[in-house]
């Protein structure tokens, strides 16, 4: 495919530098299939729409906020595409069974999509809770050595 409106795609160096990824970075979404296959000029270069960027700004998010794989990633990015699908589909005059039908595939989505969200907070509880018990831990040591006052507020727990 070849792009009509090459002013409107970035190249592949451009959507690196401006997203701070590498070459191989987006190559590699692209074969995990968190991309799409880009638009090519001739010579066989790549071409990113803004849509492209956008999830790639997505899939950046998700792995700094949630530390989730790349198929969580893929499986996420995905329901939001299929909302949008359903979204743009939907209709008001639409009968209500149809109406119906797309509201729960939407919703169904989106409990997917916050089941993984849960799992990945409980995780991080789970690795709070580790880290909490290992500072009083620590804390009773150095009291055992003499030491009253804690080293550091910030490794207090909030009550």
């Amino acid at each position: 495919m070849t792009a009509t409106r090459e002013d409107a795609y970035l190249q592949i160096g451009e959507v690196a530098e401006r997203l701070g990824v590498t070459h191989r970075t987006l190559r590699f979404y692209e074969e995990k299939g968190l991309l799409k296959p880009p638009t090519r000029m001739e010579g066989g270069f790549r071409l990113y729409s803004e849509d492209d960027v956008r999830r790639v700004e997505r899939i950046k998010q998700l792995q700094r906020l949630l530390n989730v794989s790349l198929a969580e990633i893929k499986e996420m990015v995905e329901a939001e595409e299929l909302k949008s699908q359903i979204r743009a589909e939907y209709r008001r005059d639409a009968d209500v069974a149809e109406r119906r039908e797309k509201l729960r595939r939407a919703l169904a989505e989106t409990e997917k999509q916050y089941a993984l969200i849960c799992q990945k907070v409980e995780q991080l509880r789970a690795m709070q809770d580790e880290y909490a018990q290992k500072i009083a831990k620590y804390h009773g040591w150095l009291a055992q050595l003499g030491e009253t006052e804690p080293a550091s507020s910030d490794t207090q727990r909030p009550s």
